[in-house]
């Protein structure tokens, strides 16, 4: 997926059909205006400005049997890809998937046996296929199923223009896929992601970014065989028409430039805020460390002298929260403050599989270089639950960030007082916004949060795979 304006296949929703009250809703595609064409793959052709795709349970004959390894789940891609890469290192034919959370899958006896592995063996007798109705009738459809839309698609309230894909995946459901080139792709990510208000220079650097993170990790959904999601697990993807024409004026002033460390698209990650400090890659995931994505104070010189890495405790984590000149601060979440009970806490264990009983004890068990906590350990009457890294924000419902410090409130309760919101790490939407209103450009704006790396146009990037 290389070239100058590449083709990216972005879900617009998976795990179809969605179901409520144990039914199968049906699938309504509509068009903007005009007309779509739906054509099966066994060469059956609709054209129609509004589709009623309906799903019924059909049966396999033979039944299918599969069996795998299973490492996970895993709260993020970043963690699994990391597991996934030593199980390949292993002589495992790992890969990722993500039936619900991020799991490994492996084909058994592929590699040496891992004490964390689970053996699963599962047994098909029936598949989801899609149905159109003509009149009274319902008609079958093999997939995959082309959608062409030459005046838009009408998707949750907003219009997608291009040919689109309804393609099984890896669990026996299916996703709706559009096909779109990335430089238009980015008029649904940019304004959804750092705001179509933001200061110019802001835009161009998230819009860089937002494309090389594109290219960078457009492997994340290969067992399903498309690139992209369009939550957050990947980059907001969203009404394209929310890119007003300043920013897609700011859009074009970028168009094809990538990010680069060593002639390859860096790993362009970024969040909302990073509270002041910016973390390392393996301070949130539990990912290997990158040379351009390293811990540092975010803000003024008075500031970088007067905080000093690494952050290992709790008085030096309250020195930052408390600290002025850091960059971003107008951000509603630079800093916050959330309260838990013991029981709370005690429901979200039991939601996520860990019976401990009532909570009696939230212990911080170590910090990376930025402050950021590590491993965060719930102890209580008949056991304890120990989450690492982005499981906290994760299982935490409600959590911000993982810079935070913890305090006792009686015994039933805790105070969690933090900054920043999202993991931390690469470029903060929110410095970003404060270093363009201050004059800096995009260029010193990207240099600052990823130093080191490269400004390279897209076309002069090796194909993906190559070494």
């Amino acid at each position: 997926m290389l070239g100058e304006n590449p083709e990216l296949w972005v879900s617009l929703a998976a795990h179809l059909p969605q179901q409520r009250g144990g039914m199968a809703e049906p699938l309504v595609l509509q068009a903007a205006a005009g007309s779509l064409s739906l054509s099966s793959a066994d060469e059956q052709r609709f054209d129609a400005s509004r589709f009623q795709l309906r799903w019924q349970q059909s049966p396999l004959n033979p039944p299918l049997t599969i069996e795998r390894e299973v490492l996970g789940p895993f709260p993020s891609h970043e963690s699994a890809q990391q597991q996934a890469q030593v199980w390949r290192q292993r002589g495992a034919d790992a890969v990722v998937a993500h039936p619900d959370d991020w799991e490994v899958w492996a084909s058994v006896g592929s590699s040496p046996v891992n004490g964390s592995a689970r053996l699963v063996r599962q047994t098909f007798d029936r598949r989801w296929q899609p149905f159109i109705e003509r009149g009274d009738q319902l008609i079958a459809l093999e997939g995959p199923l082309v959608i062409d839309a030459p005046d838009g698609l009408l998707w949750r309230g907003a219009s997608y223009r291009g040919r689109f894909r309804l393609l099984g995946d890896a669990y026996g459901s299916w996703t709706l896929v559009q096909e779109v080139p990335i430089e238009a792709y980015l008029n649904g990510v940019v304004p959804h992601e750092i705001g179509a208000g933001s200061p110019t220079e802001a835009l161009k650097a998230q819009a860089i970014l937002a494309r090389t993170w594109a290219v960078a990790n457009q492997g994340r959904f290969n067992i399903d065989g498309y690139h992209l999601c369009s939550d957050t697990q990947c980059q907001v993807y969203s009404d394209p028409s929310l890119a007003g024409s300043r920013l897609r004026q700011a859009l074009r002033s970028t168009t094809g430039q990538v990010l680069t460390w060593n002639g390859k698209a860096v790993h362009g990650v970024y969040s909302a805020s990073n509270g002041g400090i910016s973390a390392g890659l393996e301070e949130v995931w539990q990912a290997s460390a990158q040379p351009y994505l390293k811990p540092f104070i975010d803000g003024d010189a008075a500031a970088q002298t007067a905080l000093a890495l690494p952050i290992t405790d709790d008085g030096q984590v309250r020195a930052v929260l408390q600290r002025q000149g850091l960059y971003g601060e107008t951000h509603p979440r630079y800093r916050w403050s959330r309260t838990y009970s013991a029981q709370h806490l005690s429901d979200l264990a039991t939601a996520a599989g860990q019976e401990i009983g009532v909570v009696q004890q939230v212990k911080v068990d170590g910090r990376g270089p930025s402050g950021r906590v590590l491993n965060l350990t719930l102890i209580g009457t008949t056991g304890s639950w120990t989450l690492v890294r982005d499981q906290i924000r994760r299982r935490l419902r409600g959590l911000p960030s993982t810079l935070f410090v913890v305090e006792s409130q009686g015994p039933a309760f805790w105070i969690f007082d933090g900054g920043g919101f999202g993991h931390g790490s690469g470029l903060s939407q929110a410095g970003a916004i404060d270093l363009a209103g201050r004059g800096w450009s995009s260029e010193r704006i990207l240099s600052h949060y990823f130093p080191g790396a490269q400004l390279e146009s897209l076309k002069t990037l090796p194909p993906e795979g190559s070494p």
